[in-house]
């Protein structure tokens, strides 16, 4: 996990010839780096080699419903937004055994878990990424229950952030305050800039262990210049927010309005089919599952991501919860925007705007909050309907 650096901010300049003294650097610590590269016309996170790996000279155009990569003018390695993979998938496993146990002729072993414990250095974090990182760390090691397979990956992470440049249309992190820049929770942080025939980074150190990495790195000391126009790239991309989303008194908007006629409007169109949680870098609901052979000498429990759109998520005795498509959106929106803050300290919401992107039907959860502030029937009754 991330450290404050000992001494003053530090800022270096890579050239795009150089950057691969920075894979190099990276990987002499025997850190595996995963960031974002090309797969069936996406982009996604996956394990990098060189810089060669990055999505050199592409983009991805977002609105609702609608995800497209598309070719820049340059060759930018980080000229995109993001996809739909999140770094909690290496932080927080989709499926994962929790643990076996073996018949013998006492009873049944419970078999201890060894894991290998994974030494990754994440490239190419976003701002608003970063601060969903924060999240899940209140959620799974701030609390009274601390997750240990969290923890370990956690603990073994490397964070190399990348400072957007551009903002796609379905982005809204200057709402949340949690981006376009980084400014924090990293241990370098890099922003890419093109101008005049010239393409290079400028890399700044946030922790002491990115302090160590970064001296290996093949550069020089950032002039004010080229600070200057890092800064004048990132606030460009602040100017081109594709979305707003009103966060004053939010808690209480949603609090007041657990019967408002919007959540009819909603049904209409969500198909319950919980892609916004499984691209949220956020979400975390999950289930158990146990699984025996058939010989019934082996038992195994596994825990994988579930979504509080399914109707089983909230079955109890004499059935679910929310039966309907209008209670489980209510609940998801409701959570993320005001009861995770009295959970949590925090919005559950960092702007990434991928629930917007690839959402089938094209539900966007700033017009959806929007139209609840904007027609508020206070509603302080008990009760709302499942």
């Amino acid at each position: 996990m991330c450290e404050r650096p000992g001494n003053l901010r530090q800022i270096k300049v890579v050239e795009r010839a150089s950057l691969g003294t920075l894979f190099e650097a990276i990987e002499e610590e025997g850190y595996t780096i995963v960031g974002p590269t090309v797969r069936e016309q996406t982009i996604v996170y996956d394990v990098l080699d060189s810089p060669d790996d990055l999505p050199v000279g592409w983009t991805d155009e977002h609105a609702e419903g609608t995800y497209r990569l598309a070719r820049r003018d340059d060759d930018a390695l980080f000229g995109y937004v993001v996809g739909p993979h999140t770094w909690k998938k290496y932080l927080f496993p989709p499926r994962i055994r929790l643990w076996s146990a073996s018949r013998t002729s006492q009873g049944f072993e419970v078999n201890e878990e060894h894991r290998d414990l994974p030494k990754y250095a994440f490239l190419g974090v976003r701002a608003c990424e970063l601060n969903a990182i924060l999240v899940q760390d209140n959620v799974f090691l701030k609390g009274p229950y601390i997750d240990p397979v969290y923890k370990s990956r956690r603990r073994n992470t490397l964070i190399v952030a990348v400072n957007c440049t551009q903002a796609g249309g379905a982005c809204f992190c200057v709402s949340m305050d949690t981006g376009p820049k980084a400014s924090g929770n990293f241990d370098l942080a890099l922003t890419e800039v093109i101008e005049d025939g010239r393409h290079y980074f400028t890399i700044e150190v946030g922790s002491d262990r990115g302090r160590e990495i970064l001296g290996r790195v093949t550069g020089k000391d950032a002039t004010k210049a080229e600070t200057a126009s890092a800064e004048t790239a990132v606030s460009r991309a602040e100017s081109q927010m594709g979305r707003v989303l009103d966060t004053k008194d939010i808690k209480e908007v949603f609090y007041n309005n657990y019967n408002h006629p919007r959540w009819d409007e909603v049904e209409k169109r969500c198909l319950a089919c919980a892609n916004c949680t499984m691209v949220c870098p956020t979400c975390f609901c999950t289930t158990v599952e146990d699984t025996t052979d058939l010989s019934g000498g082996q038992v195994e429990r596994w825990r994988r991501w579930d979504s509080c759109f399914t109707t089983d998520f909230s079955f109890i005795v004499g059935g679910s919860i929310r039966q309907s498509t209008r209670s489980r959106y209510r609940q998801w929106i409701t959570h993320k925007l005001a009861t995770w803050i009295d959970q949590f300290g925090t919005s559950g919401c960092v702007g990434c705007g991928r629930c917007i992107t690839w959402c089938p039907v094209g539900i966007d959860i700033t017009e959806e909050a929007r139209a609840i502030r904007e027609k508020e029937p206070v509603d302080t009754s008990a009760g709302a309907e499942p």
